[in-house]
């Protein structure tokens, strides 16, 4: 990487207030040629409002943008596109049935406009696939493409538009541990062409290995930009959230009877589109155990636990929860066996985010004493409660009153965990629960289910992270194409057989 005088991309005192809320102060960031430069903080700290502001989303209050020392009004993201700036979104936007060449050009003028001239398309994008060592088929429709090539497929669409400049959103959370080398691959490539790229993600041991730069962003300002050789990652942690944090919680060995709490037999799942996605899967989770169930998003892990709580029903197969059989129960009388669900989402399946803190954290038993007497709701009680739920669980700010949409991600998951952890469930069905939260609420996702743990509940983890799944589990499980094919204790775990496993491969 060559530091030219003049940087690809220079934001000078970016500040943009919204009502309540200064997002960004007075921020400077800089981006060279040839340079991957990371952009850490926690939600909420500014990142997203930077980048839209950049991509021309957000129009900022005050400060400048320039593209190589030239200042530039971005008003639009077609403006950005026209200064040379492309985006790699989280979620794909790719349509599905169509092929890779029709993929990237869609949205362009074509050569030959307005006659689409396929064979010359093909061949611009076949020459942008060899010279970047993309090593995926121009003409393959997007659906029969893995999650890596699909990604694959947007940095392609951002470079046919001659993006100089790629900023890549949270580019790994669907990858597996293969496909992350293989990204790691093509964006050394992509800095060898000289290519800036801005790399936003939570996973600090990816930031230390593929960054040049990592500025940190807390609370709307700028703390600090370092080199990777001269930091790690307790040091970035202690940076994003300004105080020291915890990566590698104690895991003790309780010397007690264990149990057998939720007993999966032989299940059998099909989807929306009545296609079998959960294939004779059987699970065992006893009590004080946490069984972690890694794969890539997509492998039947949501149909899975749809049907253990009750939102999906059973082809065939059997569900018994602390010896009581469950298999086709509604999710309300699940609920009641002593099961907490925290949901793979929690703004859709957690929370009613129109609905004050309060009322979220009693909708399981707002019709019950304390909360209800003789058919009317008992406010001052609820509140009562609230308040205190608000307190152990550190929810900020801790006002009952306020919607759940007022709160940030980190702030929302913890109202889930209040109000599903604070009735001592038997059973904890965990998916996804940090996904999306900053270090430093992953942090206290981590210590709050590990607690569960010590007193005693039966935890089923579901998630997508891999480092997650390993750091929590007692018994680690892969699933993929809706099959349970390897399971692992702690003290055999393997990542190069998970990640094998994670991708479809097969372990002797």
């Amino acid at each position: 990487m060559t530091k030219d005088k003049i940087p690809l991309l220079e934001m000078r005192d970016i500040t943009k207030r919204f009502p309540g809320v200064l997002a960004n102060d007075r921020i400077n960031f800089r981006v060279h040629e040839g340079e991957i430069h990371s952009l850490l903080g926690e939600n909420g700290a500014g990142k997203s409002t930077l980048m839209n502001i950049l991509y021309g989303l957000v129009a900022p209050d005050s400060g400048k943008i320039l593209i190589r020392g030239k200042e530039a009004r971005i008003h639009s993201p077609l403006d950005a596109i026209d200064k040379g700036i492309g985006m790699v979104h989280q979620h794909f936007m790719l349509v599905d049935r169509l092929s890779v060449v029709e993929n990237v050009v869609i949205g362009t003028r074509p050569p030959g406009y307005p006659v689409f001239r396929k064979e010359t398309a093909v061949e611009r994008v076949s020459r942008l696939i060899k010279e970047y060592g993309f090593e995926i088929d121009p003409l393959s429709p997007v659906h029969l493409l893995s999650v890596g090539q699909q990604q694959r497929v947007e940095i392609i669409k951002a470079l046919y538009r001659g993006a100089d400049l790629l900023i890549l959103d949270e580019p790994t959370a669907v990858l597996t541990p293969s496909e992350v080398i293989e990204l790691f691959r093509l964006l050394q490539n992509l800095r060898q062409a000289g290519h800036g790229i801005i790399f936003i993600t939570h996973k600090l041991n990816e930031t230390l290995e593929i960054s040049d730069e990592i500025t940190v962003i807390r609370q709307g300002r700028v703390v600090d930009t370092v080199l990777p050789q001269n930091i790690d990652r307790a040091g970035l942690a202690s940076l994003m959230v300004g105080r020291n944090v915890l990566f590698d919680l104690p895991h003790p060995v309780f010397e007690r009877e264990q149990r057998v709490i939720l007993d999966i037999q032989d299940l059998k799942v099909v989807d929306d589109r009545k296609i079998e996605t959960v294939k004779g899967v059987s699970i065992q989770v006893r009590n004080g155990e946490i069984f972690g169930v890694a794969g890539v998003d997509g492998n039947g892990q949501r149909e899975l636990v749809e049907a253990m709580t009750g939102l999906r029903q059973c082809a065939s197969g059997s569900i018994i929860i602390d010896g009581v059989e469950v298999t086709g129960k509604s999710p309300g009388e699940i609920l009641a066996q002593g099961v907490a669900h925290i949901p793979e989402d929690r703004q859709v399946r957690g929370l009613v985010m129109g609905f004050r803190i309060d009322e979220n954290l009693i909708l399981h038993d707002f019709n019950k004493p304390p909360f209800t007497r003789r058919g009317f709701l008992q406010h001052k009680e609820i509140y009562r409660w609230a308040s205190q739920r608000a307190r152990d669980f550190d929810i900020r700010p801790p006002e009952p009153r306020l919607k759940a949409q007022q709160l940030s991600g980190g702030n929302q998951q913890k109202v889930v965990l209040a109000r599903e952890l604070a009735k001592q469930p038997r059973l904890i069905i965990a998916v996804q629960p940090t996904r999306g939260l900053d270090v430093g609420a992953t942090e206290y996702v981590h210590r709050k289910l590990m607690e569960a743990r010590s007193d005693n509940a039966a935890i089923l983890l579901v998630s997508t992270e891999l480092e997650e799944v390993l750091s929590l589990s007692d018994i680690v499980a892969v699933m993929y194409e809706g099959r349970i094919v390897g399971t692992m204790a702690r003290d055999e775990i393997d990542i190069g057989k998970i990640g094998l496993l994670m991708g479809g491969g097969h372990v002797d």
